[in-house]
């Protein structure tokens, strides 16, 4: 897990001394206030609520005592090393936690990851954990900000099934679309084209285009004879569409093929069979 929000805004010339980008005479921006002394700038100190509100944030939610921060993958623990050690150890913790918690508390998985990328805000690997978090806890805008960050910082295109996920969720559809035809997603291994392809049908649903929708599933490998979770997600998303589509019995039929390959239950097929069993037989 990885990635997540928005960039330091960099230090501008404009703005000092009444605005003026005055030279002297060795052609240097001219700073100075009257009287040739340069004049001093400062910044409003935050209140009270915003520094405690900013404080929360940085500390996050309580770090579980079994929370080591070994639990992260070889290659999460390898990009943190660039972090001074207790700094390192500090957000690897956050990280860890918010890997267990995103299941069950997704909005306290998205807390832990924003206290990492406080401490850690130009790691690739923070920003795409937030984002991820972000996505879990339904704050679309966010997670999309922190996989663009994350993006820009390793060029990885992995993150696009969600961003495009993201782009529905806020109303993009036709955004959604653009990177589903992304040329990097014919590079996908099996599992990620499956998510993009869902998401691609979904879209294609937002803009009133059913008969479409059916065709981007019905290429998509729905036949396979795999077990694997992203072929019961397929099937279930292409029963789902054939019943949007009034097609009843066909989806019917695909809620009962999407139910014999998911042994661990991570769809509600069999229910809707039910459902639509009661229906289509009264």
């Amino acid at each position: 897990m990885a990635e997540q929000r928005r960039s330091k805004p960099g230090a501008s010339g404009s703005g000092r001394a009444g605005g003026a980008r005055r030279t002297s005479g060795q052609g240097r921006p001219d700073r100075r206030g009257k009287g040739g002394d340069r004049p001093r700038t400062s910044r409003p100190k935050p209140t009270e609520a915003e520094r405690t509100d900013a404080q929360k944030v940085y500390d996050g939610p309580p770090l579980p005592d079994d929370i080591t921060g070994k639990e992260l993958s070889p290659d999460v623990r390898a990009q943190l090393r660039s972090l001074p050690e207790k700094l390192s150890q500090r957000v690897a913790r956050h990280l860890a936690a918010a890997g267990v918690l995103i299941d069950d508390e997704p909005e306290v998985a998205y807390q832990h990851t924003l206290a990492a990328r406080s401490r850690a805000p130009r790691l690739a690997v923070v920003r795409e954990a937030t984002g991820e978090a972000a996505y879990a806890a339904g704050h679309y805008a966010e997670a999309l900000a922190e996989l663009r960050a994350a993006k820009r910082m390793n060029g990885a295109t992995a993150y696009l099934p969600i961003m495009a996920d993201c782009h529905r969720a806020l109303g993009n559809a036709k955004r959604a679309l653009e990177l589903a035809k992304s040329p990097s997603v014919a590079r996908f291994p099996a599992e990620a084209k499956a998510e993009m392809t869902i998401v691609e049908a979904g879209a294609r649903r937002d803009l009133g285009q059913m008969d479409a929708a059916l065709r981007t599933l019905e290429l998509a490998p729905i036949n396979s004879k795999s077990r694997e979770p992203w072929v019961v997600r397929l099937r279930y998303a292409y029963a789902d569409t054939l019943e949007q589509a009034g097609r009843e019995r066909d989806a019917l039929s695909w809620f009962h093929r999407t139910n014999a390959i998911d042994a661990d239950e991570i769809t509600d097929a069999a229910d809707r069979a039910a459902a639509l069993e009661r229906r289509v037989t009264d």
